[in-house]
């Protein structure tokens, strides 16, 4: 009940922009992703897999999608938002407003999980809230890395002696992965899918990423993800745990993504976009002119005013 006078107040306040871009990443989170995770731990499994989770979160990323692609253009992550910044498709001082918006829902859509598990959370953890250890509930929100991994070898992969995969490896390579096969699906150079298409596209190629790279650290491919759920997390009683636990992992999820975004654009374009041909012209709009210099004579003529003519345009 509060959450809901909150979100009113926001949007009766003057924040309907900020609440409308957060409202996707919050029914991603909380519909989905996180509420599938808390379902399946707080069971022991006995209600669902990792798959169940993966595939809860692709759902929610296409909902999300269809949800606000006529108010953002469906901005869910701020890697994602970070690579359009730089490729001049969205500006620089939209990238801030974009980021904490998608944090907050992310922040909300962990609380509203909390309420909805609380028993089970509470009687899983045995009413101790840990980031650690055998009963740990931290990692119904937020990522973690996999058992063996030193920080050095999280975010370096080639550099580190050390035997175990790389977790920022995994996820520069699995944010580089998503930006490669996203940025196509647009491109009018390339084969570019209708606009209808996009959300289940996507949400297929992040549950490919999910289901193929996330051993290491859970597949961190959205720093608002981890982000928004961690600051609920250090709110709700969990302390700065989820914050210095695992050798202050918390930044690699934040820092990994921004640097594997653009790279994956960095690939796209130098060995995809810079070489295919220029698009035909449309000749809708070749024969533009034409038509409305036609237009033009006509109303002229008849003595009309051409801007009511040119509306059938």
């Amino acid at each position: 009940i509060f959450l809901l006078f909150s979100l009113s107040f926001l949007m009766k306040s003057g924040c309907r922009w900020l609440m409308s871009f957060a409202s996707p990443p919050f029914v991603l989170l909380q519909l989905f992703g996180c509420a599938a995770a808390a379902q399946v731990k707080t069971s022991r499994q006995a209600k669902g897999q990792y798959l169940s989770v993966n595939m809860s979160f692709a759902v929610g990323v296409m909902s999300a999608m269809y949800l606000c692609l006529g108010v953002s253009g469906a901005h869910l992550n701020p890697a994602v938002s970070l690579s359009f910044c730089v490729l001049g498709h969205l500006p620089w001082r939209k990238l801030l407003p974009y980021s904490l918006s998608q944090v907050l829902g992310a922040y909300l859509a962990s609380a509203v999980v909390y309420v909805m598990y609380y028993d089970a959370i509470m009687e899983y953890s045995g009413g101790v809230l840990t980031s650690v250890g055998p009963n740990e509930t931290a990692s119904i929100f937020a990522t973690h890395p996999a058992e063996g991994l030193s920080l050095q070898t999280k975010f370096f992969d080639q550099l580190s002696d050390s035997p175990p995969p790389s977790a920022a490896g995994e996820q520069v390579v699995g944010t580089a992965a998503l930006l490669l096969c996203i940025l196509p699906l647009n491109d009018k150079r390339n084969k570019p899918v209708p606009a209808t298409l996009l959300p289940p596209i996507v949400a297929t190629v992040i549950l490919g990423i999910a289901m193929s790279m996330s051993y290491n650290c859970g597949g961190a491919i959205n720093p608002a993800r981890d982000l928004g759920p961690r600051l609920f997390m250090l709110t709700a009683g969990w302390g700065t745990e989820v914050f210095t636990c695992f050798d202050y992992f918390f930044w690699v999820p934040l820092v990994a993504p921004m640097v594997g975004a653009p790279l994956g654009c960095l690939l796209y374009f130098v060995f995809i976009n810079w070489h295919l041909p220029d698009p035909d012209p449309d000749p809708d709009v070749k024969c533009q002119p034409e038509i409305l210099a036609a237009v033009n004579m006509k109303a002229l003529e008849t003595k009309e005013d051409p801007h009511f003519n040119m509306a059938a345009l």
